[in-house]
């Protein structure tokens, strides 16, 4: 990589955590592109050689953290569900419950601007569709159930880890009424049972 192509790329990066942190502060609506490229020492013009619009740099955000969680799945989602263990399906549950913190502005700006853009809308609505694919895909492989019912469990599956991980990020974290400890022994008999019998 030659040093003008660091460089462009270091400054995308800057443009990016910047986005993330003022996000966190005003919210993707509440947030302009001059209020990122101050953030970042920039100006409106650098932001518009990377990024067509803030839109566009949330939909490069949710390709980064889809790579964060894609890296860390093994065994895969798939896998988890085929083999129906109960210890695989709580590892799965602590190894997405260690990257939250590190997630969660990601899918706040992502959950934001969705709000308000159709495009992003639709990277969110994939990004969830393929975890509900995998999840049925288990099923399906490990023959666990009815085939008719075999996607109505995975959205099951889904919605709640789904919900735990937006209200997880509303109170900041893990509370004393609703410990790591306890979702995480929670979602895996609720899994267990939904996946598995």
């Amino acid at each position: 990589m030659s040093l003008r192509s660091a460089q462009k790329q270091m400054t995308r990066d800057l443009l990016m955590r910047s986005a993330l942190a003022v996000f966190g502060e005003k919210g993707y609506v509440g947030t302009t592109v001059d209020d990122i490229a101050v953030r970042a020492g920039a100006n409106r013009a650098t932001f518009y050689l990377h990024f067509s619009s803030k839109s566009e740099l949330v939909a490069a955000l949710i390709g980064e953290v889809n790579e964060l969680v894609v890296s860390t799945d093994k065994p895969t989602l798939t896998d988890v569900v085929v083999s129906g263990e109960r210890g695989k399906i709580e590892a799965f549950f602590a190894r997405r419950f260690d990257q939250w913190p590190e997630m969660m502005p990601y899918v706040v700006a992502a959950n934001q601007a969705a709000d308000v853009e159709p495009s992003i809308q639709a990277l969110v609505d994939r990004w969830h569709e393929s975890a509900i694919g995998e999840i049925t895909e288990g099923l399906t492989l490990a023959d666990r159930f009815a085939p008719e019912t075999r996607r109505a469990r995975a959205l099951a599956a889904f919605g709640q880890l789904e919900y735990y991980s937006r209200r997880w990020a509303h109170v900041g974290g893990w509370t004393e009424l609703v410990t790591r400890q306890t979702a995480l022994h929670v979602l895996t008999d609720s899994w267990h049972s939904l996946l598995v019998g």
